[in-house]
């Protein structure tokens, strides 16, 4: 019961703030400069007055901003979140078209920094001073202090140009006629360059926490106690360092966990990865205002689940933390 309450609660919350992303967003978006109707006319190739009214009456936004706001927020309260004026098609349905590519990419990258990162900096603390030691940090530090897009580019021109090991673009090569294992092979094989590329920053970050926080825990006096009564180095790392060491790490990847979403963005770009990070980035250079905060939305609304799980997932983690207080 105690838990169903909590769950209630971190969800009253949680639509509170999403009503706050909604009005921050649609607030931002239509202060920045740039209108959507002398975009298309441009485009069009008719510039006069009577055709960039039509388009404004047609788009809505010949309306008064806080009127345009109310209809928003309106259809966001039944899933309606528009129609996007490049495409003619509902947002809902372009985002749900895109949203797998990008949860599938980020998970995957996710667990890549995670898994390496934690593994890394577990190597590093045990041979504290040593040679791998001094790899692994100057390897983080290298990585956390490389752009992203630069890193992509980079993987592209070696990986793909030069050595033709993985596709440079795209998410599958085989067509949407393939079908069972091939199919799954194919995107795997996409997917490989721009997971590495998304979760190399992150690896950096917890690779340098995850041997900070085990070197303090090895410290400790119940380490010491374990060692002086003869239990092996491998048990007491394994059972009581790791544990203890990697609270920390949790916490931090609970909380970025939502921000490679937002990451996902060069990454798609550079990679023609067909996620919604490419399709904000086309919404914006088109002045597309609904997809623009539809994705927004969705994108704040992933965030929010995310750390939800990751607040009832570290009662599991440490049984000593009570979530529902």
């Amino acid at each position: 019961m105690k838990h169903l309450d909590f769950v209630l609660r971190r969800l009253v919350k949680a639509l509170v703030v999403l009503a706050g992303v909604v009005v921050l967003n649609f607030t931002l978006i239509h202060l920045a400069p740039g209108d959507p109707a002398a975009v298309f006319a441009g485009e069009a190739g008719a510039g006069d007055a009577k055709f960039l009214a039509d388009l404004r009456a047609q788009f809505g936004l010949d309306q008064p901003a806080y009127w345009q706001l109310w209809l928003y927020m309106k259809g966001v309260v039944v899933g309606d979140l528009g129609f996007s004026y490049r495409n003619q098609v509902p947002v809902l349905s372009l985002i749900m078209e895109r949203l797998p590519a990008t949860l599938l990419l980020t998970g995957f990258a996710f667990l890549f920094s995670l898994v390496l990162g934690v593994a890394l900096g577990v190597m590093a603390a045990r041979r504290r001073g040593g040679v791998v030691d001094s790899m692994v940090m100057t390897g983080t530090l290298i990585f956390y202090a490389t752009p992203l897009f630069w890193v992509a580019l980079m993987a592209v021109l070696v990986f793909s140009v030069q050595l033709e090991w993985f596709p440079p673009f795209g998410m599958e090569s085989l067509g949407p006629d393939a079908r069972g294992l091939a199919r799954a092979l194919d995107i795997a094989w996409h997917l490989v360059m721009p997971t590495v590329t998304l979760g190399l920053f992150f690896t950096a970050v917890y690779a340098r926490l995850m041997r900070a926080s085990m070197l303090e825990v090895l410290g400790l006096d119940f380490v010491k106690t374990a060692r002086a009564k003869g239990v092996p180095q491998a048990l007491i790392i394994r059972r009581h360092v790791l544990r203890n060491a990697f609270l920390p790490v949790f916490t931090l990847a609970s909380v970025q966990a939502g921000q490679l979403v937002g990451g996902a963005v060069l990454t798609e770009t550079v990679f023609a990865w067909p996620g919604i990070g490419r399709l904000m980035f086309d919404a914006l250079l088109q002045r597309d205002y609904p997809v623009i905060l539809g994705v927004f939305l969705v994108t704040s609304g992933v965030v929010v689940c995310v750390n939800l799980v990751s607040d009832l997932c570290y009662g599991l983690v440490d049984p000593r933390i009570d979530v529902t207080n």
